[in-house]
């Protein structure tokens, strides 16, 4: 049965990070058969990160961000068409031109787009930008550079927060709308959420925060001028962004019989996707941002994660189970990890912080702007959020991965526990939101307590 695996047609729909690492993987795992790679993209597949970032600060070109090759997986590369539908008892991919693709295992990393303003008249003034692809970024670092007197940024997400810190270091003047109490409360919490806020209008940043966007106005010509806000304020400004999260691109997939919907696409710990029915397939494996897979750290939630290092391991772990027999399968049970560098802070996080009830200062401080933030649920220790001291995070992903009780015992501290009692973590229901949610909680929560145990080999 193994030698069939490592032969065939294998489908991978998503020229992403997740798609590419698993061509590279699957080849690494002695796929001899035919692979082909299909993306709507007219591009190979490139990096995400350094678009709200380098780009932005017009440090690095746009089309500058290709992803290295680990190897070549000598694929056929379909860019520049989109996958439109799914047959799966056909076995075939049906693409936008008209043609099919026939597949004995499908890959789907289909990955997420921006989620656009919703007025769609406003959406199309000049002016008006999302921030997801490389397109994206090489127009909105253009506009940039060009020196406009405002820039309005509707969300005070991860990428909300990194496009202000990115107008800011070019001198621009910036207004943040978020209709939270504060930045990056929905994925950090109260806490760092209050930090968040103070980094901003520390840096300048013009914040309002407990308001929300009611129109876009643009002039007869048709740019953007402004916006007016549900507190009868109005911003004069001549670039907007629309940071309002992510949606998952399943849209393809309604007519599959798969578990797609606005998470994502429903998989199990092996990367296979389930059916409507909860039935899961042996021919059909998911991948990167478009997942939603269980964890037994995180209570066997279906988790939906947004993040580049969940992208590449997720796809190696996909790649793997394709070829190998059930006997050799393996689990996908990374720990969540993520980076961000906004205002001249490196915010780095492990676990998941939204799975939490609590939370501690165990090194470091607000006041100084470098810590370590432990998240606790029903006591034991889920996620650790560091601000300028990501060397911890190595020691706090243990207490995760070991299931360790919260709060830290003595050792996991720079100073005694008792001194900073924990308080809520003050996770907000992501509704009250202007950006999306970094996870989906919806599974059951056993009363029990797992070590993960790293495989050897």
């Amino acid at each position: 049965m193994a030698g069939d695996l490592r032969d065939g047609r294998i489908v991978i729909v998503g020229a992403s990070l997740a798609g590419l690492r698993a061509a590279e993987a699957l080849r690494e795992e002695g796929f001899t058969g035919s692979l082909t790679v299909v993306g709507d993209e007219p591009y190979p597949p490139y990096d995400r990160p350094p678009l709200s970032k380098q780009v932005l600060l017009g440090r690095v070109a746009a089309d500058s961000t290709g992803l290295p090759m680990r190897r070549d997986p000598e694929a056929d590369w379909r860019l520049g068409v989109r996958a439109s539908g799914l047959d799966p008892l056909g076995k075939r991919v049906v693409l936008a031109d008209g043609k099919s693709l026939p597949y004995d295992r499908l890959l789907i990393a289909t990955g997420t787009r921006a989620r656009t303003w919703p007025n769609p008249e406003e959406a199309a003034l000049d002016g008006v930008f999302t921030l997801r692809t490389r397109d994206d970024a090489g127009e909105l670092a253009e506009r940039l550079a060009a020196g406009p007197r405002r820039v309005l940024v509707i969300g005070g997400g991860f990428t909300g927060s990194e496009i202000a810190s990115a107008c800011r270091e070019r001198g621009l003047e910036v207004t943040v709308t978020e209709r939270g109490p504060a930045p990056l409360v929905g994925a950090l919490g109260g806490t760092l959420s209050k930090l968040a806020a103070a980094m901003h209008r520390n840096n300048g940043v013009d914040l309002r925060c407990g308001v929300t966007v009611t129109a876009l106005r643009g002039d007869a010509s048709g740019r953007f001028m402004g916006a007016d806000l549900s507190d009868g304020s109005r911003v004069e400004a001549d670039v907007c962004v629309a940071a309002l999260g992510a949606v998952r691109n399943v849209e393809w997939l309604a007519d599959s019989g798969l578990a797609a919907g606005p998470r994502g696409i429903a998989c199990d710990a092996g990367c296979r996707a389930f059916n409507m029915y909860g039935i899961v397939t042996d021919d059909v494996f998911v991948a990167g941002d478009v997942s939603r897979f269980p964890h037994p750290l995180f209570g066997y939630q279906m988790l939906s994660l947004e993040h580049w290092g969940n992208a590449v391991a997720q796809a190696e772990v996909a790649a793997h189970n394709m070829v190998s027999p059930g006997p050799l399968r393996r689990p996908h049970l990374a720990i969540p990890t993520f980076w961000s560098t906004q205002f001249g802070l490196n915010i780095k996080s492990v676990g998941v912080p939204t799975f939490s009830d609590h939370v501690v200062i165990a090194q470091g401080s607000l006041e100084a702007r470098r810590l370590a933030m432990v998240y606790g649920y029903q006591g034991r220790v889920t996620a650790a959020v560091t601000v300028d001291m990501a060397k911890s995070l190595d020691y706090y992903r243990h207490l995760i991965e070991t299931a360790a009780p919260f709060p830290p015992a003595p050792g996991a501290a720079d100073r005694p526990i008792a001194a900073d009692i924990p308080v809520p973590s003050d996770v907000p229901d992501p509704k009250g939101l202007s950006h999306g949610p970094t996870v989906a909680l919806t599974g059951y929560l056993p009363d029990r307590r797992l070590t993960v145990v790293h495989p050897t080999g």
